[in-house]
């Protein structure tokens, strides 16, 4: 308990210069973080875009597969229902040969032409069928020529990731852990604000030096006095056009 004790921070002994000082050297070391990011590109999201295309790619061959074996599956019964037919007629046909009268001869002729009229839809259908599986065995080829394609891009995106990840891996660390032991001494609520101003800008500037009189994120004109509370340090001043914080050019010649 008084090891916790002796490592919490009084933020309000820290004085405002200090922690300017504390922010503009986050910010500079949270630029350079962002230079490995920016060396890393679209990359990381193109291996995800890939990857899921990949997934999509693989789960409509597998449907086509599905599909073909289904329609094989039904080629297969309505060969079955032909045999049957086949078998019926044969059987009536020998009926016929010793029928008593008309009416049951003309019977047995009604269910021969009706197995024969069963014979030419399972005919049509096997037709439909084998077509089908002609239709999905092109489309499952073109998907896996795609696929094939995508999976190469995807191997060479990732190895051109990976090289990049593993240059820059060390520094990173690094720049975190550096960025880390800086966050400790600002208080909460200005960590906050800066990561917040910080997110909001197109360049990811939370902290700017004023130069020739102008905001360094925006470039509006300061006026003398402002510029002046900015140099003397004893408040923290964001600028009233982008709401970037504001320090002198003076603090980046100063160690923290």
């Amino acid at each position: 308990m008084d090891t916790q004790q002796e490592n919490v921070i009084n933020y309000r002994e820290i004085s405002i210069e200090k922690k300017l000082r504390a922010l503009y050297q986050l910010q500079t070391n949270d630029s350079e973080i962002d230079k490995i990011q920016i060396l890393r590109g679209e990359l990381p999201l193109e291996v995800g875009d890939l990857e899921d295309e990949i997934a999509g790619l693989q789960t409509r061959i597998r449907n086509y597969e599905d599909e073909i074996q289904t329609l094989k599956s039904s080629i297969k019964s309505k060969e079955n229902e032909m045999l049957t037919a086949e078998e019926l007629i044969k059987k009536y046909n020998s009926q016929q040969d010793n029928v008593r009268n008309n009416r049951e001869y003309d019977s047995l002729t009604k269910e021969i032409e009706y197995q024969k009229l069963e014979i030419e839809l399972c005919e049509k259908r096997i037709k439909e069928y084998t077509q089908g599986i002609s239709d999905k065995n092109t489309l499952a080829k073109e998907s896996k020529t795609v696929l094939e394609d995508k999976t190469a891009d995807l191997h060479h995106k990732k190895s051109e990731l990976e090289e990049i990840i593993l240059d820059t891996k060390k520094d990173e660390e690094k720049l975190q852990n550096v960025s880390k032991d800086i966050e400790r001494i600002i208080e909460p609520r200005l960590l906050s604000a800066y990561k917040r101003i910080r997110g909001n800008a197109r360049n990811g500037l939370g902290v700017v030096q004023v130069q020739r009189d102008a905001c360094g994120g925006c470039f509006a004109k300061i006026p003398p006095q402002r510029e002046l509370d900015i140099s003397s340090r004893k408040k923290i001043i964001v600028c009233e056009y982008c709401g970037r914080i504001l320090v002198d050019s003076q603090i980046s010649k100063e160690e923290l």
